[in-house]
């Protein structure tokens, strides 16, 4: 009997492909950052932009060090050649929003663009993954319900968030999905198409 270890790169491997993670502010930004170094594992090229919010939970640092790319957290700071908001998405394969705020999730049911986050995602030519963290009252609110239910009617995927203990001290749904699961739903989008890189 081999003791050679099975090979499960062709499970994993996801060498090539490009990922663009938006992080809005919540306290399941620390989730976000757990997600970021799975997918830099398992061998994607990762991105990140943070909403002025999100930094007060996690550094950008945090990021830069797990990516070991710079953070986008300005939309008139431009890295040129190019516009950033649109470059930053047309290379993407897969925009990750995570934790999506119901303020986030509100501003691109309605189309506003008030920030580098929203300017990007309303500017998004990659489909765009959606992991909700809030509140179990608001993920309720018939506001929250009516947006989420126009995005995924208009192709946006969604990751929905689970049940449990909150931040605030309440129990229900809201939570936002464990980064496993979140990667599950990544691999499964990815592996539907060849990265851009190789098209």
């Amino acid at each position: 009997m081999s003791n050679v270890p099975e090979n499960n790169s062709a499970k994993t491997n996801l060498d090539g492909y490009e990922i663009l993670v938006c992080v809005c502010g919540g306290i399941a930004a620390f989730k976000a950052a757990a997600m970021t170094s799975m997918l830099v594992q398992h061998g994607c090229g990762v991105t990140v932009a943070m909403t002025k919010n999100a930094r007060r939970f996690v550094g950008s640092v945090t990021f830069e060090g797990l990516t070991g790319r710079s953070v986008a957290v300005d939309m008139w700071k431009r890295r040129p050649p190019g516009v950033q908001h649109l470059d930053l998405s047309d290379r993407a394969d897969l925009i990750i929003v995570a934790p999506a705020t119901a303020n986030i999730i509100g501003k691109l049911a309605g189309g506003i663009a008030d920030d580098l986050v929203s300017t990007l995602l309303l500017g998004a030519d990659s489909p765009v993954l959606i992991a909700p963290a809030m509140n179990e009252r608001m993920w309720r609110h018939p506001a929250t319900l009516r947006n989420v239910k126009w995005l995924r009617d208009n192709g946006f995927l969604f990751v929905d968030p689970a049940e449990g203990w909150q931040a605030c001290r309440a129990v229900g749904v809201g939570r936002m999905a464990e980064p496993s699961i979140i990667l599950e739903a990544i691999e499964k989008q990815l592996r539907s198409a060849p990265p851009k890189s190789r098209g």
